[in-house]
């Protein structure tokens, strides 16, 4: 598959588990994309405050705030900030009639990184030329 042709992004990756973040950090750097990371919804709260980004993805299943709580904090601070939910839950939730609201596109675990680019393109359309 070919990589899409998107501009370098700045990308905050949410996730409790370090190696998770680390993965997606290296996926999108491959990209070209610059990233930070952060280990829970308070600590991504913290930095939000302090730096713009272009995009979030947080996890669904964190302790203490959950990936849907996270989204609507953000959007009550920033209503046009994209978000990205990565989840292993993705069925259950759509099933249970559970909006996520304040998520702008969702990525069922396991991923790939051809899932990120596409999750990028869709919620961070390219300039126009």
């Amino acid at each position: 598959m070919a990589v899409p042709k998107t501009e370098a992004r700045r990308i905050l990756v949410v996730d409790d588990e370090p190696f998770v973040c680390d993965a997606v950090k290296m996926m999108l750097t491959f990209d070209g994309h610059r990233v930070e990371t952060a280990n829970s919804g308070k600590e991504a709260l913290t930095l939000l405050e302090k730096e713009k980004f272009d995009l979030v993805i947080t996890d669904y299943a964190m302790p203490v705030m959950k990936g849907d709580q996270l989204a609507a904090a953000i959007k009550s601070r920033a209503p046009n900030q994209p978000i990205v939910m990565i989840t292993a839950y993705a069925e259950m939730l759509q099933a249970s009639g559970n909006a996520l609201s304040g998520v702008d596109f969702v990525i069922s675990k396991p991923f790939l990184l051809e899932n990120l680019r596409e999750a990028i393109v869709k919620v961070l359309p390219g300039k126009p030329a």
